[in-house]
């Protein structure tokens, strides 16, 4: 090896630079690499291949050198591709002075493509024996400490590409995430569910109450805004008569960033025709146990250090029950308001003045509710006030047709029977308009094209939601949610 520990970081970088211009000058880096195996095939191929076994299988790999080990006339590197890691044995005598005078200038970090036989050491690793080998690009900057890893969570989230060259883990959680969106959308085709793609860059952002980017299409002279929600564009396609959809997709919201909000966030939204939140329980609940079993092979599965249990089937419970169960009385949206506003206030909750009972109920959910539930619940019946998109319920109009579902404490996914009736759903926009008037930032703005579509009408529907990222969260074991995006949000480098 060309470097040691008592060698600074900059003197590592100049022989770095040094080695590259010479490789540079005897004819630089080759354009491809035709490589046979991937190391994970060698390791299925030749796994039942016994300690100090030499065949004449000739393979080629390529990778990038993770270890690199001297110890006379042999040495060992081991390479990492995109599938597992494998072996070099580079015996002189095999592979001849020159190539090992030139083998010995490979640095940790260097990616080479290698040529030879496959054998196995006397401990039985599995090894290509290589007779050739060629620098397919030189690393001009030393890895990060094999033994420390990449430990400062910032500078792994603003590094991503060196987090997932040296710490299992995230490359780990970067192929749970791939294996679960990967089922989410199998689950859902497998139902009759078509994939479609709806406008990330919108005249008016609307299907959330949230606050979205704004930017300015310079062509057309108006102001444009990112998604916040795919739902009404979705909904439209229900009504042109595509009666089973759904999008796996980027929302942008103008929000915080915390330890499960990220500002550019993976949502999956579908809507079927004809169905009603029951139906979606059931659709949720099918489709959390299947992605579960495929991607840990079991529902249940430890998070944070306590057990997670996603058996079906999963708890219903309305709102207005679990607050009461947590106030220690039976309230309801009929509670006198000083009365319910005392109560909440004891449960550590302070009302506004001005709430009504169904924002207090609603807020003393949110607040000292939803974070005490573990296994999943289904949290049913949240007050129209609070879901301008959702059907009214039949025996309650105050309530929705509405659930979420809950898990350790956060929300993964948000339904309902959709609202198609075209006048409630004006009359819902203006007091969200009022509001906004009013100088509510995420207040819902009144869709005009989204009104003309539900006066052509709009089949009964039952639509979800699902937020992707934090289901990989659930299911890698991570607390923060920038551990499961590959690129986070991130404050700018001081």
């Amino acid at each position: 090896m060309t470097e040691s520990s008592d060698q600074g970081p900059d003197h590592l970088v100049a022989g770095r630079r040094e080695h590259h211009r010479e490789l540079l000058e005897s004819g630089g880096y080759p354009d491809r690499y035709q490589r046979s195996h991937t190391a994970g095939e060698l390791h299925e191929e030749f796994a039942d291949l016994e300690p100090g076994a030499e065949t004449e299988a000739r393979v080629s790999v390529a990778g990038r050198v993770m270890l690199h080990r001297s110890f006379g006339k042999l040495e060992f590197a081991t390479v990492q591709d995109g599938w597992g890691a494998i072996q070099l044995f580079v015996d002189r005598a095999t592979l001849g002075d020159e190539l090992a005078d030139s083998f010995a200038k490979v640095d940790l970090g260097d990616w080479v493509g290698a040529s030879g036989t496959i054998m196995t050491t006397r401990k039985g690793e599995l090894s290509v024996r290589i007779d050739d080998f060629v620098i397919l690009q030189k690393s001009l900057r030393p890895l990060p400490d094999k033994w420390h890893g990449l430990a400062d969570i910032e500078l792994r989230s603003r590094r991503r590409y060196l987090d997932l060259m040296v710490n299992e883990e995230a490359r780990r959680i970067a192929e749970a995430r791939i294996a679960v969106v990967g089922e989410l959308r199998r689950q859902f085709e497998s139902r009759g569910f078509v994939e479609v793609e709806t406008p990330m860059l919108l005249s008016q952002a609307t299907g959330a109450n949230a606050r979205p980017f704004v930017t300015e299409h310079h062509a057309l002279d108006m102001e444009m805004s990112l998604r916040i929600a795919t739902e009404l564009h979705l909904k439209r396609l229900v009504v042109g008569g595509m009666e089973k959809v759904f999008e796996i997709g980027r929302i942008f919201r103008n929000e915080g960033i915390d330890s499960t909000h990220n500002p550019e966030f993976t949502m999956l939204e579908a809507y079927q025709a004809l169905a009603d939140y029951n139906d979606m329980m059931d659709l949720i609940e099918q489709v959390f146990t299947e992605v579960t079993r495929v991607v840990l092979g079991e529902p249940r599965f430890s998070y944070q250090g306590k057990e997670v249990d996603l058996t079906a089937p999963f708890r219903r419970a309305t709102m207005v029950d679990l607050v009461s169960e947590k106030l220690g009385r039976a309230v309801g949206l009929d509670t006198p308001t000083p009365e319910l506003a005392a109560l909440a206030l004891g449960v550590g909750v302070e009302a506004d003045e001005g709430w009504s009972p169904a924002l207090i109920i609603s807020e003393v959910y949110e607040e000292a509710v939803e974070p005490g539930i573990w296994d999943p619940v289904f949290v049913t019946h949240q007050p129209i006030e609070v879901s301008p998109l959702a059907r009214r319920n039949r025996d309650e109009p105050r309530l929705a047709d509405r659930f979420e579902l809950v898990i350790a404490g956060s929300e993964y996914a948000n339904a309902f029977s959709e609202l198609n009736d075209a006048d409630d759903q004006r009359a819902r926009f203006d007091a969200q308009a009022a509001a906004r008037a009013a100088g509510d930032e995420e207040a819902h703005p009144v869709d005009e094209d989204y009104l003309l579509a539900l006066e052509y009408g709009l089949p009964p529907t039952g639509g979800l939601g699902i937020g992707v990222d934090r289901l990989v969260m659930l299911l890698t074991d991570q607390a923060h949610i920038r551990e499961v995006i590959l690129f986070p949000t991130l404050r700018p480098e001081a």
